[in-house]
């Protein structure tokens, strides 16, 4: 596991219920958190808020060249995931380096997600959708699946639970962490979306960096993705998301079994339903 990290931290007003100091994501390879979120990483680092990527996997599968060997494609990935985070104001890094393609919600991956999300303490934790698996020509990677999955169970039970993976608190001193919100990359049905209007040349940027797997003419396709999830609100661009809130510490909580497991309302701006795209970009994964 590799970390890169630096401080800086101010507070961000999302909404008039949110207000996020420290945001991560956690996602499976390099690239999957540029495609989809890149926009709004850049927003909330312009605006202060300290970012940090969690990447599962170590990016080692996802070449078709038969001269390339998995250990040079790690080292390839690796390097151009860092230089995206760089070009986006992400301050901290972490390569917790699962072997690509072969993810799976075991205990051990999730032992890792949960130490870094109680590491880090993320106001607002950023990942994909578990429940997408295909659309639009696309079946979705297993990995991606795997590590969203991850996710939700990190915030209940594995980051958020003391007695869940005693060891995080008992051995390593790292308190139980829960975040306000979580966001769920929305390709299809968002309830919230974030204009990114202002920040889209950077996100192109960012994306253009994961050199190995993304190509130059992929790039009308997703500023053309990006201004269909803007429409409804007149956004240029805009991203998509899914929005679960929590309670925040100290509030009171409620018997989740008294009141019908109810799931939580999103609050936000409301989206368009219709931000699916026909075909997914050209990139290599």
């Amino acid at each position: 596991m590799t970390v890169v990290r630096s401080r800086t931290l101010r507070r961000m007003r999302f909404d008039k219920t949110l207000d996020v100091e420290r945001a991560m994501a956690i996602y499976a390879h390099p690239d999957d958190a540029e495609f989809g979120m890149a926009g709004t990483v850049a927003k909330w680092a312009k605006a202060g808020v300290e970012f940090t990527y969690c990447m599962v996997t170590n990016g080692a599968s996802g070449s078709q060249d038969p001269d390339m060997t998995r250990e040079r494609l790690r080292d390839i990935r690796a390097a151009e995931q860092s230089e995206a985070a760089r070009i986006l104001g992400v301050k901290n890094v972490v390569f917790l380096e699962f072997e690509d393609g072969y993810l799976e919600p075991t205990i051990d991956v999730r032992r890792a997600v949960a130490r870094q999300i109680r590491i880090h303490r993320p106001d607002v934790i950023f990942t994909m959708d578990p429940t997408m698996r295909y659309g639009g020509g696309y079946v979705n990677h297993p990995d991606h699946i795997a590590a969203a999955e991850v996710v939700l169970r990190s915030i209940n039970p594995d980051a958020s639970t003391r007695q869940m993976l005693p060891e995080l608190w008992q051995k390593e001193h790292l308190e139980p962490h829960k975040p306000k919100a979580l966001f769920l990359m929305a390709f299809g049905a968002p309830d919230t979306v974030v204009d990114v209007s202002d920040v889209v040349d950077t996100k192109i940027k960012a994306l253009l960096a994961h050199r190995s797997q993304i190509d130059e003419d992929s790039v009308d396709f997703i500023k053309g993705w990006m201004k269909e999830a803007g429409k409804k609100k007149r956004y240029a661009y805009a991203e998509g998301f899914k929005v679960l809130r929590f309670e925040e510490d100290g509030a009171p909580r409620r018997d989740a079994r008294r009141e019908g497991r109810k799931a939580p309302q999103a609050r936000g701006r409301r989206a368009s339903p219709s931000t699916t795209p026909s075909r997914p970009a050209r990139r290599r994964r």
